[in-house]
């Protein structure tokens, strides 16, 4: 495999350089306007042009680490965000500002909140059954106001508000799925740097290859 993607790597360089001296040498009569034309024109046909089999088979190396990358950039809005908002309008402004993600974000919050809270209770023994009971029974959007009715004098070791605590949890669990985004990136990296090619020039193909051009 890294044999093959080294072979391709190394014949589309040479198909790039065979085209660049070839347009050298048609270049040599141009005057600077009719140069500057036909470099606009060539950059344009550049992005719409069929790309080779060649550059297609190389630019399969990045699926996964585009991928990737796509979803670590997200979590790192994501957590802007979160940090941002009033827990109770984390979500609406999640939806809002990403209205191409399709995902049940209060679940999802919830769902971290009752992990971290079991283990507070279960685990490291700090916090009453009572408080996880409700937390379990109400939904997300409102259990700051519930549980501060139901624990009115309730702060951490460190004077933190529960809708503190609760913000810090989301976070953590962000800061968790950016650092396991960044390792399966460097990950992919390792596989292009082990084939003996550059990363950051099969990113290239492969934005070129899926008209990611911006």
């Amino acid at each position: 495999m890294a044999d093959d993607s080294k072979k391709l790597y190394m014949e589309i360089q040479m198909e790039e350089l065979k085209a660049s001296l070839l347009d050298g040498d048609e270049d040599e009569d141009l005057d600077p306007l009719e140069q500057m034309m036909k470099e606009q024109a060539a950059s344009k046909k550049t992005k719409v042009n069929v790309n080779s089999e060649k550059e297609k088979e190389l630019a399969k190396m990045y699926i996964d680490a585009y991928a990737y990358e796509q979803e670590l950039e997200l979590f790192e809005e994501e957590i802007a965000v979160v940090k941002a908002n009033d827990l109770k309008d984390i979500a609406t402004a999640l939806r809002t500002e990403f209205p191409e993600v399709k995902r049940d974000y209060e679940a999802e919050f919830k769902e971290s909140l009752i992990i971290a809270w079991t283990h507070n209770v279960d685990v490291k023994q700090l916090r009453p059954q009572e408080q996880l009971d409700l937390i379990k029974k109400t939904e997300f959007t409102e259990v700051v106001k519930a549980f501060e009715t139901s624990f009115p004098d309730y702060k951490t070791d460190f004077d933190v508000t529960f809708e503190k605590e609760v913000k810090l949890v989301l976070v953590k669990k962000l800061e968790m799925l950016i650092g396991i985004k960044k390792d399966e990136i460097e990950e992919e990296l390792d596989v292009i740097y082990i084939a003996g090619i550059k990363p950051s020039y099969v990113k290239r193909i492969y934005k070129q290859v899926n008209g990611l051009w911006k």
